[in-house]
């Protein structure tokens, strides 16, 4: 987070760019679109990892048990976010304050980063920044111990009950005018010589505009790129031409692409419900995975008067733009390629996942469109839809009929739009291995005493620690990234699983949270790479025990 005037100047930017966008002359009371939005559902693109906020108890105070439900859960007139971002106090005493919320959250299957904003004070030493002799950088003898700090409170959170996804080494490290500053080539050497020894997912650099200049020496060097997990990127006021990153495409394979910060398009008191000024957050979001390809959405404050959730913990119309991402496309699903810009101020994106489409549609001009949408390599036989414009917010929609692969909707003016399909047949020859389909058990048992069905059966790990199975006969048609999904059931609390394919760890500590009983089956996705041809995977405890598998299903493409 940076100054409201620095950032204030770059939204206006952002803002002047746009203009000539949002003064397209009115058209008439509704026009019929000259071109289809066409959906690939076979043109995979980036994996979502979700979309959410930060929390932030120091600054801005602890979200109430209400408003954690407002926020995390996906029920109606709730945000369904499924990322919560939360703060690396420099004081360890504080530490305690993110607890409560970071808990709710990843009960409510959302998963948790953090980031800091100055390390620990007796490591930190004032220099000349241009001027300014009162800026603060960290001592070049403290690395090791700061790499130490952040893994205290990887550990901190894990005996509180909170499995961190991943935590940053530096919040805006090239915007710390009131915090701590790091140059590119002290970030680099970080990364090289200290974050390897971080014991959980990194994120790097967080740059407050999406400067190259900051992650560019990452990606150019081999030991550096091999301890950065995650490249996480602030766009304030970053142009939308510049969210594309090729060098990131051409060296960060493996490796996920974030956005961890952002308000837009400003910070006024009292803009979160401004219409139609608030459809410009669902906009700036289509660009962010259309143009930018990034796999998560993270807003600044979760609860502000110009964020996703005002003071008296009611979504605003701001929010309602981002439930139109959050709440439809869920973890694990992927963009498909769609056509983005089909029509003068229509502007569209598509997803798969769960064996469902999902679209989102967005008219920025003054006039009711009648589009047609038009699905390639996959059915389905009818659409719902769910609209928000400037007297609507979240409203149902008529099932609407799809006929030859094909289906035409309304556009409101000023409006966002999405659409959910259940597909009608699998896109993809998915493949689902039962707990003893070929497989290898280590310490743990193949059973049936809660599947409710003697011939549906599951691994249970038997309270071991390093129990593992391990399913030997996977088979893929091509190389890529795969969605697996687990079939699973627990009782209470949360259990973890170090993941491996082909004998190499890939996923450290993927939580699996209660489904409420042992008999209650729910799902878990993960994505994993793997070969052409057949693949071993293989999930061991972390702790004693895990839950009871009883079956995963792995995607073919």
């Amino acid at each position: 987070m940076v100054s409201h005037v620095k950032k204030l100047i770059c939204v206006l930017l952002a803002f002047v760019t746009a203009l000539p966008l949002m003064l397209t002359a009115p058209a008439p009371a509704e026009v019929s679109a000259a071109s289809d939005v066409t959906i690939n559902l076979s043109a995979q693109k980036q994996v979502i990892r979700g979309f959410g906020g930060i929390n932030h108890p120091a600054w801005a105070g602890d979200l109430t048990a209400a408003q954690r439900e407002t926020a995390f859960g996906n029920g109606n007139n709730q945000l369904g976010f499924s990322v919560l971002r939360i703060y690396v106090d420099e004081n360890k005493n504080n530490w305690y304050r993110e607890v409560p919320t970071a808990k709710r959250a990843i009960e409510q299957g959302a998963i948790v980063f953090a980031s800091p904003w100055n390390p620990p004070s007796d490591m930190t030493e004032t220099f000349n920044h241009n001027g300014d002799t009162k800026a603060k950088r960290l001592r070049y003898d403290k690395y090791a111990a700061y790499a130490q700090h952040l893994n205290d409170f990887v550990s901190y959170m894990k005996n509180n009950g909170v499995n961190l996804y991943a935590i940053s080494v530096q919040n805006e490290p090239d915007y710390a005018h009131t915090w701590t500053w790091w140059t590119p080539q002290e970030m680099l050497r970080f990364m090289k010589e200290n974050a390897g020894s971080i014991n959980c997912k990194v994120i790097a650099p967080e740059s407050f505009s999406y400067l190259k200049n900051m992650s560019d020496p990452i990606l150019n060097d081999s030991q550096a790129l091999a301890n950065m997990d995650i490249l996480g990127a602030h766009t304030y006021g970053t142009k939308f031409s510049d969210f594309a990153y090729p060098l990131f495409k051409q060296k960060g394979a493996g490796k996920e692409l974030w956005m961890t910060e952002v308000y837009y398009p400003n910070s006024d008191n009292n803009s979160a419900d401004r219409w139609p000024e608030a459809l410009d957050v669902s906009y700036h979001i289509h660009n962010a995975m259309v143009e930018g390809d990034f796999q998560s959405y993270v807003w600044w404050y979760i609860r502000r008067q110009y964020g996703p959730m005002k003071e008296d913990g009611t979504i605003s119309k701001r929010g309602y733009n981002m439930a139109h991402f959050s709440k439809f496309v869920r973890p694990g699903y992927v963009r498909v390629d769609a056509t983005k810009n089909p029509n003068t101020n229509i502007y569209t994106s598509a997803y798969k996942g769960d064996n469902k489409v999902v679209i989102v549609a967005i008219n920025r001009g003054t006039s009711a469109v009648n589009q047609r949408f038009a699905l390639q390599n996959g059915t389905a036989s009818r659409v719902s839809s769910w609209a928000t414009d400037g007297s609507r917010n979240m409203a149902a929609g008529s099932s609407i009929n799809v006929s030859g692969g094909a289906f035409t909707a309304q556009l409101p003016a000023q409006s966002v739009t999405t659409f959910v399909g259940e597909l009608g047949g699998k896109t993809i020859s998915d493949t689902t291995y039962g707990a003893e389909t070929a497989t290898t058990l280590t310490n743990s048992v193949v059973e049936a005493t809660y599947s409710g069905d003697s011939d549906t059966k599951y691994a249970n790990f038997n309270a071991s620690s390093d129990a593992a199975v391990q399913w030997n006969s996977i088979y893929c048609a091509v190389t890529g990234t795969k969605n697996v999904k687990f079939r699973y059931a627990l009782e209470t609390g949360t259990r973890n699983l170090d993941v491996y394919v082909n004998g190499t760890k890939v996923i450290s500590n993927a939580a699996f949270a209660a489904t409420g009983s042992w008999s209650t089956w729910g799902e878990k996705t993960i994505q994993v790479p793997m070969n052409s041809g057949n693949n071993t995977l293989k999930v061991v405890t972390t702790g004693t025990e895990g839950p009871n598998i009883e079956s995963i299903n792995v995607s073919a493409q």
